[in-house]
């Protein structure tokens, strides 16, 4: 029943999103126009408008942009030609189906935005995952040491840097990283300032990892949850260690490591949890600003590309598949508490 509710109160955040992502894109420039340039002739430009729908009222094209997007739908035999629709219809001409989201097209490489977004995924997804697993093990085992090192000179320096760390925009970390390891460091690191996860073989034309080019821009995208990942699990271990279970623990004769993993860290997680989440959210939905600096090939840096050519279909389905991710995420952060914390699950 909490789920059906979840998934109901999720479903209600996306049409929010969907109706927001519509009117913001209303006049911002004539679609047309930027398809076919400053040489189209009126009737090409009526008929890419017809394409469009804007030569229908703005409700009418405002549910054309909701059948578009959502995976029931409603949609003619030609329509699902037309768009290359794939799912499952049934019915005449007229057919009502479950099918992948459209996005519709780039107005500039005229390719299927759910393809572009989806080819960029992988590289956002392998950035987000060890930015996060750099900042969560980093983090925990900081946060750890200063609770346990309460005052000392762990302590102090863990707070100093992770406020530090709160403290630095990601879009500075970047330029300053980058400038540092990538430029005047490079001949003893032999990092790249940009590259993406794969680089292409001159000779075969195949594509190949080089997970090199990862370190510096997940490094950079760590730094932040990093920071608060220390801060959090430190005072969250902070309470936990007063509590009289663990000087039961302590009377029972069980080790120092044993009472502080086993028993005060797991029951510590909770927030820390949520921070992972949070942030993990936050990082698939698009590192704008770093996989820019970076030249990293993800959603983030095609988001950017498409602003400056203002190809906003791109723009639009990259906030919709943004905020898909973060309901995603928090979902799986209730099913992680339930495991971390069996009282929640009463």
């Amino acid at each position: 029943m909490q789920i059906i509710k979840k998934l109901f109160y999720s479903l209600l955040v996306l049409l929010g999103v969907v109706v927001l992502v519509f009117i913001m894109f209303q006049g911002f420039g004539d679609p047309a126009r930027l398809i076919v340039g400053q040489t189209g002739d009126k009737k090409t430009m009526d008929n890419i408008r017809k394409d469009l729908y804007l030569d229908q009222p703005k409700w009418k094209q405002f549910f054309l942009y909701l059948n578009d997007v959502s995976p029931l739908c409603l949609h003619t035999k030609a329509d699902i030609e037309k768009k290359e629709l794939k799912g499952l219809f049934i019915g005449g001409n007229t057919k009502v189906g479950f099918k992948i989201p459209y996005l519709r097209k780039s107005y500039q490489t005229k390719k299927n935005v759910g393809t572009v977004l989806m080819e960029a995924l992988p590289g956002t997804l392998l950035l987000a995952i060890a930015a996060m697993l750099f900042a969560t093990i980093i983090g925990i085992l900081l946060g750890v040491a200063a609770a346990i090192k309460k005052d000392s000179w762990v302590d102090t320096t863990a707070l100093f840097a992770s406020i530090a760390g709160i403290s630095a925009p990601s879009f500075f970390m970047a330029i300053i990283v980058a400038f540092l390891f990538g430029i005047v460091l490079h001949p003893f690191t032999g990092l790249n300032l940009t590259g993406s996860w794969f680089d292409v073989d001159e000779v075969t034309g195949e594509k190949y990892l080089t997970l090199k080019n990862l370190i510096l821009p997940a490094f950079t995208l760590g730094i932040r949850p990093l920071a608060i990942i220390t801060q959090l699990t430190r005072s969250s271990m902070l309470d936990v260690l007063n509590q009289d279970y663990i000087r039961t623990a302590y009377a029972k004769g069980l080790s120092r490591r044993a009472v502080v993993f086993k028993h005060a860290l797991r029951n510590a997680l909770n927030p820390v949890i949520t921070a992972i989440t949070g942030w993990f959210a936050e990082l698939l939905a698009g590192a704008f600003f770093v996989e820019y600096i970076f030249g990293w090939q993800g959603i983030g840096k095609i988001t950017v590309d498409a602003l400056e050519k203002l190809d906003y279909p791109v723009v639009m389905g990259s906030v919709l598949i943004s905020a898909c991710i973060f309901i995603l995420i928090n979902m799986l952060a209730d099913v992680l508490y339930a495991i971390v914390d069996p009282r929640i699950r009463n």
